[in-house]
């Protein structure tokens, strides 16, 4: 006779949490950024040897498409950044509390939002003042 196996728990039967929903992000934006480094080192390699091919990177790139890919590597590159801080702090045993868990969490995603715009803006006042 065979006795029926217990069913585990899956995604659609937890409720979701901010700590869980932060840590799919954490893994999103690493995976992200990783599509991004191959255009990233493109890029460089067009700028340091092609002309012709610098400029359809920089028509790629200045493309409304292009310049919202571009802001989400932006806010992955700081959001994994702050992410990673708040994770050293666990692995030094500081936040693992709940209350501390939700309030840097928070953080991480204000600060990494904050960051991302302070950069955009940077790079559009130095492109302003550059004449460009």
């Amino acid at each position: 006779m065979k006795r029926a196996r217990p069913l585990s728990p899956h995604l659609l039967i937890y409720k979701p949490q901010l700590t869980s929903l932060l840590s799919v992000i954490h893994r999103g934006t690493g995976i992200f950024l990783s599509f991004g480094i191959p255009v990233l080192v493109i890029w460089l390699l067009t700028l340091a040897f092609s002309s012709e091919g610098y400029y359809c990177m920089d028509l790629l790139i200045s493309s409304f498409i292009g310049r919202l890919a571009l802001f989400g590597w932006t806010f992955s590159l700081f959001y994994h950044l702050c992410n990673g801080i708040r994770h050293l702090g666990w692995d030094a045993g500081w936040g693992m509390d709940m209350p501390t868990l939700y309030k840097t969490g928070w953080i991480v995603v204000l600060l990494s939002l904050l960051l991302t715009v302070a950069a955009w803006s940077l790079g559009y006042a130095v492109r302003a003042g550059a004449g460009a």
